[in-house]
């Protein structure tokens, strides 16, 4: 009580501003930029915090590299060779669980040598194909993505920034050499080893549901799309189920063209040869999912004679209208290409399933048709009366795959940079990002729009948050008095020093926590006589612990937006991980560094 006593109003109002955050996050809808945004104007406008001090996330190596890391992803993305992850390294799942496993086995064993934020961001657009393939629900997959990352990250002494931190601060403090490069592993793969376990056996009650609107799309018109295999394909060879053509939601393939033949009642086994004619009937999503397919390309010539480069087009839905010159011909009598400088690449007829080819239909009033197309045909077209609506589908289009190479050699030469210790993880990812650029892997106008501003904003105004505990005294006094707790047994100390980093590293971010608890650690050890090395190692892994909210560390914060969570489903499976993990850490670390 005295010690809470000697806490000044700032630390109190710092204390009740991250409270108040906390209740937001797990009460309300609003957005939580806006919510640490809000609560990092309060600290500035109260003095609590300079302009310096407040500021500072947005200056944050962490942060910026996040935000560039986004750039270095969308090169991957739109070269298509995010699409190498899933068949790759995630192979083909036989339920939810062997989903999970598959995901964080690669995942951690990453995340051991290399920072786990570029791995994260990584994997985020590969899970998402990899789910939507699979029809698996990316709600249960991201959460396991960063979990595993973080706790493979404790493996390595490169593992994360936070042991590398941790390990600073013991040699200042102890001198010596201090820890080698894999002596957090015994303590490191046991965490790792749990954080998996759980997640696969309590994963099915514990993870949330949140069903696409792709699940129900029974009701929703479908197309018919015809897709050719190229000369040299890599789906060559390979069967209709191999090739994950069996696997997109509400698409069926319903015949396959060869040298003149229809081989109708395509079996998942058939093997695909060059220039096959695949038609497919589905929903719009997945017809657009086959355009990004490396291996097929639109059946029809006409896409390689429109004049704007393929990755500088777009895709667009246009419902024809009775006026239009069009009906009553075919698609190959309109020449369409020739009038509006656009393809056909599918068709939707009143939610009904059409036959034949798709160049020998004739276009009737309300045929809802998919173009590729130059990026000014909705300007041009919007108000004509040839078509009732004209729409640009999101931002999607053409993928450059033959630059897939290209983009994975960038990805690869920023790893091996900053791994090596040559450029720290911001200057190679910013090496990487000017080289997707110049190398048009990814256009500007893709790059720019590429950063999610919203994990940015929450990453950045959680610094300055955590900046103002640090700075009131508010954190130091709550590790210290929960350590005090323990008076004097070293076994009740470690719990402590465990249950103090991890509240703080989901209050403020892991360094900060690390940094905040060590001294205090330390001091703790010699007190009671006792080695420090166990409690350093604890402060080590209860620093990475942040599994209990979002705001914990920035790559839960990466995946919440695409997870489409809340908050509360951090804190339902987060907590029960984060006690687990302290009990194997407190149980560990003293067996193999004995007090």
């Amino acid at each position: 009580m005295e010690m809470l006593l000697e806490l000044s109003w700032a630390g109190w109002f710092s204390l009740g501003l991250v409270t108040l955050c906390f209740i937001l996050f797990a009460a309300s809808r609003v957005a939580p930029d806006v919510v640490t945004s809000g609560a990092l104007t309060l600290l500035l406008v109260s003095g609590v915090l300079t302009p310096a001090e407040a500021l500072a996330g947005f200056a944050n190596p962490g942060m910026l590299t996040v935000g560039v890391l986004y750039v270095v992803v969308s090169g991957l993305t739109e070269t298509g060779a995010v699409g190498w992850i899933g068949p790759g390294l995630l192979g083909r799942p036989r339920g939810p669980r062997s989903a999970r496993l598959r995901l964080m086995l690669p995942v951690a064993s990453l995340s051991a040598f290399l920072n786990n934020t570029p791995v994260v961001a990584i994997f985020i657009p590969a899970v998402q194909d990899w789910a939507r393939r699979h029809r698996l629900e990316l709600s249960r997959l991201l959460i396991p993505l960063s979990y595993a990352s973080i706790a493979g990250g404790t493996c390595t002494l490169i593992g994360t920034s936070t042991n590398l931190v941790v390990n600073g601060l013991y040699v200042e403090a102890l001198g010596g050499t201090g820890l080698g490069l894999f002596e957090p592993l015994w303590v490191g793969l046991p965490v790792t080893l749990t954080v998996g376990l759980f997640l696969l056996l309590a994963g099915d009650r514990l993870l949330p549901h949140r069903q696409p609107a792709l699940e129900t799309y029974e009701p929703l018109r479908e197309y018919v799309a015809e897709m050719l295999v190229e000369p040299d394909s890599p789906l060559i060879g390979r069967s209709i189920e191999a090739a994950g053509l069996r696997q997109l939601p509400g698409l069926f393939l319903i015949e396959i063209e060869r040298g003149g033949q229809v081989l109708a009642a395509v079996s998942p086994q058939q093997t695909l040869m060059a220039a096959d004619r695949l038609v497919f009937v589905g929903i719009l999503d997945s017809v657009m999912e086959l355009q990004r397919t490396r291996g097929l390309i639109p059946a029809t010539d006409q896409v390689f004679k429109l004049d704007v480069p393929r990755p500088g087009r777009c895709f667009v839905e246009a419902v024809l209208s009775d006026k239009s010159p069009l009906v009553g011909l075919t698609v190959r009598e309109g020449r369409f290409r020739n009038r509006y400088d656009a393809v056909i690449i599918a068709l939707s007829r009143h939610g009904e399933r059409v036959a034949g080819k798709i160049g020998d239909q004739r276009l009737l009033p309300g045929d809802t048709l998919l173009l590729e197309t130059q990026a000014d045909f909705v300007e041009q077209q919007r108000n004509a009366r040839d078509f009732l609506l004209v729409s640009q589908i999101g931002d999607s289009h053409p993928l450059e795959h033959r630059r897939a190479p290209l983009a994975v050699v960038i990805v690869v030469a920023m790893v091996a940079l900053a791994a090596s210790g040559l450029l720290s993880m911001l200057e190679a990812a910013l090496l990487a990002a000017g080289a997707m650029i110049l190398t048009r892997c990814t256009r500007s106008r893709v790059a720019r729009r590429a950063p999610d501003w919203q994990v940015l904003v929450v990453i950045a105004t959680s610094f300055g948050i955590g900046a103002a505990l640090e700075k009131t005294g508010a954190a130091s006094l709550l590790a210290g008095g929960l350590i005090g707790l323990a008076d004097g047994a070293p076994w009740a100390t470690l719990a402590l020093v465990f249950v103090a980093t991890a509240i703080l590293t989901s209050l403020a971010t892991n360094n900060v926590a690390a940094v905040l608890v060590f001294p205090v650690a330390l001091e703790a050890a010699r007190s009671m006589g006792v080695a420090p090395e166990p409690l350093v190692l604890t402060v080590m892994v209860a620093a990475s612990a942040s599994f209990a909210t979002p705001i914990g560390y920035q790559t839960n914060l990466m995946v919440f937006n695409v997870g489409g969570y809340r908050f509360g489903d951090f804190v339902r499976v987060g907590v029960p991980l984060t006690l687990l993990v302290g009990l194997v850490t407190v149980l560990v670390a003293p067996l193999v560094w004995p007090f």
